[in-house]
This record gives structure tokens, C-alpha cells and sequence, in this order.
């Protein structure tokens, strides 16, 4: 069994496409066995307390500095011991010790087609703008693993998601997650809980 804990900073729609995936099968060998989030009032909690999963808020703004903060946050971590680490938008960096302690066990889900619109400063609803503002045509949602710099790790998976001339950057948000997003981590989680992934030379084979 795959224990996984999602760290989330929003509504958690990530989060609820993945508690609906292990409800229905499509996720095997999977437990969410905790939900984190840096934000109080973060919906994603409540979805965590309505489907009996614990929900821990880690906020930077109850530590003096953000040594304090990463030290907490690894403390919680190695108590928790998963064998997964899921970031579904969560908003705030993750300790670079944790990627060295939870090497291979940490994914990430991006709502571009890395390597384009990533990286510092591209989260949220800014990626969508920056796509719209550059005027391309396709865009999507990446899946990688984590590593220690800023969306670089090792791709998983992408799905291409068409742009559309009257979007707006909230209607294009919607159409990736639909389409993507909520396709494409279920379904990561599933081939990493059943052993159908490996990383090889920093590319990410799948079979």
C-alpha cells in the first residue's frame, strides 16, 4: 500500500480527483494517509475532514523565519514517513532537504507544458495569463518528480489542453484541470502505488 500525503494550498480540486480515483478503483494500492496545507483556510482541509483523512496546517507565518518553518515541516514529514509526497498546488517551496531525505518520492503537478511557462514565478492563475499573454495555441498540465530545483525534475506525464480565442485566464484554468490535471495525477499515483514507473539517466520510463 502506497501511504501518500498531499500537500495543498487552495481548494484542493488536485486533491479531490485523487480521493474520487481511490474511491473508485481507478487508484490501487493507494492510502492518503494525511493532507497538508500552509493555508488556514485552505478548502482542501475540509475535504481531508469529510473524507476521514487527518488535515495539518503548516503555515510559514507561525514560524519566526523560515529555517524554523523547513524544520518543522521536515519534522512532520519524517513522523509521517509516506512513501509519497503528492504537491497538488501547493504553494510554497518545499524544503531542499526534503528532496534530498524523499528522493523519488515526491511528484508534482504543473498547469503548463514544462519546459514552457515554468519555473520561478509561474503558479496559480499567473501560468494561464502568461500562456494567453504569448498567444500560443496548446498548453497543458505536466506531472514530474521533484528535485531540488524549480519544476525540473524527471517528467511523468503530460496531456496537451487547446487554447481557445475567447478564454480568459479562470476559463482556461478550468479546461487544464478537466482535462488534464485531474486525468493525469490519478493516474501517476496509480502507476508509481503498482510499480510501472523508473527513472533512468533522469528520464522517467514507464513498463
Amino acid at each position: 500500500m502506497l501511504r501518500t500525503v498531499v500537500c495543498v494550498s487552495g481548494g484542493g480540486t488536485n486533491l479531490q480527483a485523487i480521493l474520487d480515483a481511490v474511491k473508485s478503483g481507478q487508484v490501487t494500492n493507494t492510502e492518503i494517509i494525511a493532507v497538508i496545507s500552509n493555508n488556514a483556510g485552505a478548502y482542501a482541509l475540509t475535504r481531508a475532514e469529510e473524507n476521514g483523512i487527518p488535515g495539518m496546517l503548516l503555515s510559514p507565518k507561525d514560524y519566526p523565519d523560515r529555517e524554523s518553518y523547513h524544520a518543522a515541516f521536515m519534522k512532520k514529514m519524517r513522523e509521517l514517513s509516506p512513501d509519497l509526497i503528492v504537491l497538488a498546488g501547493f504553494l510554497v517551496r518545499i524544503p531542499k532537504e526534503m528532496t534530498t531525505e524523499f528522493e523519488g518520492k515526491i511528484i508534482n503537478i504543473h498547469p503548463s507544458l514544462i519546459p514552457s511557462f515554468c519555473g520561478v514565478g509561474y503558479y496559480g492563475l499567473k501560468v494561464h495569463e502568461a500562456v494567453l499573454a504569448r498567444g500560443v495555441k496548446i498548453t497543458g498540465a505536466t506531472v514530474h518528480f521533484v528535485d531540488a530545483g524549480m519544476d525540473e525534475g524527471p517528467i511523468i506525464a503530460q496531456k496537451a489542453v487547446r487554447v481557445e480565442e475567447d478564454d480568459t485566464p479562470e476559463i482556461l484554468q478550468r479546461r487544464v484541470m478537466e482535462e488534464a490535471e485531474w486525468i493525469l495525477l490519478p493516474q501517476a499515483i496509480d502507476d508509481i502505488a503498482n510499480n510501472r514507473l523508473t527513472v533512468q539517466n533522469g528520464y522517467v520510463r514507464k513498463g
